[in-house]
């Protein structure tokens, strides 16, 4: 091999690695910015990847709904790359109208389960000729297409929005279609958001009403953006009880142990532990990956059972968390089991500290996105 085949592999060898160690600066630098939520309050298991990603500012005028501004699908193609945040500040200010996130504090009210939300819904605005009755909109109100709908109406520009239903009484003089852009499902796809515009136009067809169809293109565009901030955020703790050995919890003693502690069994096929205002604090699920049901634990036994904290759904995650340490130590004590990590190794207390500050750098980067973990907003984008 002469000298200048040796010099060529060489060089090729200095490029292959001078490209993969400024991939990995540039990732670095770009994913660095999206996890500034979670600093300096501990680890996190939300799930990342290179997105980009708005934040959920609430517009200056709850009562009048933002404009969507034009889609450049074009200008978007074309544009280079910017960090997450810096995306999230400029989106929140074309959206809203107001400066930039980094330029004020971000709004910490939350907006009700009573109100029309454009920061994370499509929304389509209706006008109708003359004041409606709620049973006019019924085919809007039964259709489902893939998300959740919502479906609102105001006597006059003045008036607080009222959820519809079909018995709804009075007239309304302006309408509103709500589409949820993301879930746990995932986003909202340009041929749902296309589903919901026609449908829209059906609806305000039949009013009739005046009404402009959202952009597919960009509502869709928002939807991903809007999904990948959730999947960041989606954080649900186990805590694991688990006998040794081959023996086994018989069901029947389970579910008493469960009963006691005041867990019910709920249509999910888990124990759910509620306040006294009825919200799902935590839950308890099997082990093993069959539902809890009646005739299961009757006849049935499982080796051990998993407490489960959905963070986003509960309004007060850091409370619950120890609410819940409290009862699987209390459950693994009275069933002689043990309490272990996802490998089965027994956790002890400075693990259980690891995972509550955990908790708190989640609801910290959810509160850092306007999203009060189990607020309606929550409810809705964690929910599916």
């Amino acid at each position: 091999m002469t000298s200048l085949q040796l010099g060529l592999i060489a060089a090729g060898v200095v490029l292959v690695i001078g490209v993969v160690i400024y991939n990995w600066l540039q990732e670095r630098r770009v994913r660095k910015r999206i996890h500034e939520a979670f600093r300096d309050t501990g680890p996190s298991n939300a799930r990342s990847g290179p997105r980009v990603e708005p934040t959920l500012a609430r517009s200056a005028n709850s009562a009048v709904l933002p404009e969507n501004p034009p889609f450049d699908a074009e200008a978007v193609d074309d544009a280079p790359y910017e960090p997450p945040l810096d995306i999230q500040a400029r989106i929140a200010s074309e959206f809203s109208g107001e400066p930039a996130a980094a330029d004020i504090k971000p709004a910490p009210a939350e907006r009700t389960a009573g109100e029309p939300d454009p920061d994370i819904e499509c929304i389509v605005t209706m006008q109708p000729v003359r004041p409606v009755s709620a049973g006019a909109i019924a085919s809007g109100m039964h259709a489902r297409i893939g998300k959740p709908l919502r479906w609102f109406g105001r006597r006059n520009r003045e008036s607080p929005w009222q959820r519809l239903r079909s018995d709804t009484p009075g007239e309304f003089a302006e309408i509103v279609g709500c589409l949820l852009l993301a879930d746990r499902g995932g986003a909202a796809s340009v041929q749902l958001i296309e589903a919901f515009a026609r449908l829209a136009g059906s609806v305000a067809a039949s009013i009739p009403a005046a009404y402009v169809p959202p952009e597919s293109a960009h509502e869709a565009a928002r939807a991903e953006a809007l999904d990948r901030i959730c999947a960041d955020l989606d954080v649900q703790i186990g805590l694991t009880i688990l006998k040794t050995g081959q023996t086994m919890i018989p069901g029947t003693r389970l579910r008493g142990v469960a009963e006691a502690s005041g867990f019910r069994l709920g249509d999910n096929g888990r124990f759910d532990w509620s306040d006294e205002n009825g919200a799902v604090l935590y839950s308890l699920a099997n082990y093993r990956s069959e539902p809890f049901t009646v005739e299961t634990l009757r006849q049935a036994s499982t080796p051990g059972a998993v407490f489960l904290l959905d963070v986003p759904r509960v309004a007060d995650p850091v409370r619950a968390f120890d609410q819940m340490k409290l009862a699987a130590k209390r459950m693994a004590q009275t069933l002689d089991a043990t309490l272990v990590d996802d490998n089965r190794r027994p956790i002890d207390e400075t693990a259980l500290v690891a995972i509550r500050e955990q908790v708190q750098a989640t609801v910290a980067a959810l509160r850092k996105m306007n999203i009060e973990p189990g607020s309606p907003r929550a409810q809705a984008l964690f929910g599916g």
